[in-house]
């Protein structure tokens, strides 16, 4: 069996390494979990649809997809989505909707206590 080596992206190494720390510094169970999700295999990230974020999300409320935010349905209300990645479709229908979209590291800064965060997928 193969030693499993965690992401080689650089730029993700480093997001999951500034969660895990803001995470242990003000004890914030919510940024170390985002982290531990996306040290996980690319295949075994969580992908999620726009469809499936409408469906179970109300307004204004802030979801976290540790993943990718597909474009697969429509966004029916305003809300902040933040993930590691996005697909160009989901970008150009999140801002039809008035949504906003916000890189995690921004997030976590913006919201260091997480309250108000629901994880997503």
């Amino acid at each position: 069996m193969a030693k499993r080596t965690g992401p080689t992206n650089p730029i993700l190494q480093s997001l999951i390494q500034e969660l895990k720390n803001k995470g242990r510094e003000q004890s914030i169970s919510l940024w170390r979990r985002i982290a531990i999700d996306l040290e996980k295999p690319t295949r075994q990230r969580r992908v999620v649809n726009l469809s499936s974020i409408s469906r179970h999300t109300k307004e204004n409320e802030i979801i976290v997809v540790p993943g990718k935010v597909l474009g697969a349905g429509n966004l029916e209300h305003k809300i902040t989505i933040s993930a590691f990645q996005f697909s160009s479709g989901a970008k150009e229908k999140i801002e039809k909707a008035g949504a906003r979209i916000i890189p995690l590291l921004d997030l976590s800064k913006e919201n260091p206590t997480g309250r108000g965060i629901r994880i997503i997928g």
